[in-house]
């Protein structure tokens, strides 16, 4: 079992303002049907309220008034106030100290934690909290420790690579922040015993060669069996393990010049 340094946080209470109760939904719908398997429990958790646009805020500077930990993500969050007074909560990127300034505007400082358009960043600059359509706020790139990097900008157009290695066409006018997401040793964490996932909400997973026929279709048998099929499926009869699962003709293969596995290159 390892855990993280988080020396670096300066407060361990959240701002009053910025939070909400989070209702728990142990993987069920609004049906209370269960869509999601093996979740439930966990510790209570308040949800943060981060901004992921700040194109309202457009020219007005902000102060890191303190990096915190949030229980709903696996980076850290800074509490910034901004010259009008007011709080905003933001992701912090990896090397952000308290004091710092940053800014959200068209073109501005290279420097982290600032915010600007992908026209005006440097080629091979790392980037996070990517926007995918303009003014809809940062959608990818906004787990620890990740980064994607500008390739180029074409007329109208930028070249993003992603931490999974695809290369995507993003407007050049969506925001983009500079620097690397924090708490980048978040993936070498060990969990180290079953109760520490039970404090996370997630739920014991067995396997279905364990269980009986009636309950799993890799059920039954004498001892350790194979499942005695083409290939594994879900308790449900679905293909499992390495089956595709992307829609064929999706709205943003356009987007995508090539796929994770170099394959697939734009005509």
């Amino acid at each position: 079992m390892s855990v993280l340094d988080y020396s670096i946080i300066t407060r361990n209470k959240p701002e009053k303002s910025l939070v909400v109760g989070k209702r728990g939904h142990a993987g069920r719908n609004n049906q209370g049907k269960i869509t999601v398997r093996h979740q439930g429990g966990g510790h209570k958790q308040l949800l943060r309220k981060v901004d992921f646009r700040q194109t309202d805020k457009l020219g007005i500077p902000a102060k890191v008034i303190s990096i915190e930990y949030d229980p709903n993500r696996t980076a850290l969050i800074i509490l910034v106030s901004y010259a009008d007074g007011e709080k905003r909560y933001h992701l912090a990127p990896e090397g952000i100290k308290v004091g710092d300034e940053i800014i959200t505007q068209d073109k501005a400082k290279i420097s982290t934690g600032n915010r600007i358009m992908l026209k005006h960043v440097p080629t091979g600059y790392n980037i996070y909290n990517i926007e995918l359509e303009k003014n809809k706020g940062g959608q990818i790139v906004r787990s620890a420790g990740c980064r994607a990097t500008l390739v180029a900008i074409e007329k109208d157009k930028a070249q993003i690579q992603l931490p999974s290695g695809e290369i995507r066409i993003i407007d050049k006018t969506c925001f983009a922040t500079l620097g690397i997401v924090s708490n980048v040793d978040h993936s070498l964490v060990k969990i180290g015993k079953a109760g520490r996932n039970r404090w996370k909400g997630i739920r014991p997973s067995v396997r279905g060669k364990a269980m009986n026929p009636v309950d799993h279709r890799h059920g039954g048998g004498e001892g350790n069996q194979p499942c005695g099929l083409v290939h594994p499926v879900t308790p449900w009869g679905l293909p499992a393990l390495g089956v595709k699962t992307r829609k064929r003709k999706k709205f943003s293969d356009s987007s995508i010049v090539r796929r994770r596995d170099g394959s697939k290159l734009k005509k």
